[in-house]
């Protein structure tokens, strides 16, 4: 099993066509995605050949959902059309929408995501590193070939945290690992994931990576006390970013003790959640609670 994205997946490329839309469709390719098309208005009816495979381009989100089936778009527009992009696949009513561009002004943001409540399209992102589920599909800019499948749910705001939580547990394994992107704004929070990885029978136990500034870790503790029963390991970076300051992409301000690593580490660990003070530190709460899960003898 798996949250939002598996080997079922049907995938379309926003942007398929441009420098970094054809470097990792080349790579989701080889990763066992199903991409069944591009869309870019201007090269409808042509096809992009990635070694042994010819994509088909389509001139609208609509028209590639109509002729494949696509149930999933990730979109790798410039910022300045990625507003656009997001509502066109909202309207033609697509299952999830990996919005990757970094760079989206954020009252464009807030016009996609707030036109996507309540309609049939989960936005992931914008400034993400999209969703993989090792072994079955990847959407996005992870690299698949640093972990496996397997038992671990990772939801993150960093994408290089992501990374390197993958490639640390990658002899566990992970169902499926989503990077919801660190902006202001974001279609899909941790509160969404942790929901999805709760109901996943395959999925025994999560991972939270947070980041200074807001009070979305906040959120995520209150949450986990009252509805997930499955162990949650946490991480929080910035423990040494200084206060009064935005930093990162995540354009996080610091004020007093609102928002501090120390505040979020103090939330998650009263409902708790285990939080490591490193990458590795985090990995090895990891293992040691699926140590002591094992019956004995096993």
């Amino acid at each position: 099993m798996a949250i939002y994205l598996t080997k079922e997946s049907k995938v379309l490329v926003q942007g398929m066509t441009g420098g970094e839309g054809m470097k990792h469709t080349r790579r989701m390719l080889a990763a066992g995605t199903d991409v069944v098309g591009g869309v870019n208005p201007r090269k409808a009816g042509q096809s992009v050949d990635f070694d042994e495979r010819a994509v088909p381009v389509y001139g609208t989100v609509a028209e590639g959902m109509a002729a494949t089936g696509a149930d999933v778009t990730v979109v790798f527009v410039p910022p300045a059309f990625a507003k656009a992009a997001v509502l066109e696949a909202t309207d033609a009513g697509i299952g999830l929408a990996v919005v990757i561009t970094e760079g989206i002004p954020v009252h464009d943001s807030v016009a996609f995501t707030s036109y996507a409540r309540g309609r049939s399209t989960r936005i992931i992102g914008p400034n993400c590193p999209g969703l993989i589920t090792p072994g079955q599909s990847n959407a996005g800019i992870i690299p698949a070939d640093i972990t496996k499948p397997g038992r671990i749910g990772l939801v993150s705001k960093s994408g290089t945290l992501t990374y390197q939580l993958m490639y640390e547990l990658r002899d566990i394994g992970f169902s499926t690992a989503v990077g919801i992107g660190g902006d202001p704004v974001v279609g899909t929070n941790h509160i969404d994931c942790l929901a999805a990885f709760q109901e996943d029978p395959d999925t025994e136990l999560v991972v939270l990576i947070g980041e200074i500034g807001g009070d979305a870790e906040e959120r995520a503790a209150a949450y986990i006390r009252e509805h997930v029963t499955k162990p949650v390991v946490g991480y929080i970076a910035g423990f040494t970013a200084p206060e009064g300051r935005t930093m990162g992409h995540a354009g996080a301000i610091v004020s007093g003790s609102a928002g501090t690593a120390r505040a979020k580490r103090e939330a998650l660990e009263a409902v708790g959640v285990r939080v490591g003070s490193t990458p590795t530190e985090t990995a090895r709460l990891v293992l040691d609670l699926l140590d002591a899960r094992q019956p004995e003898g096993s």
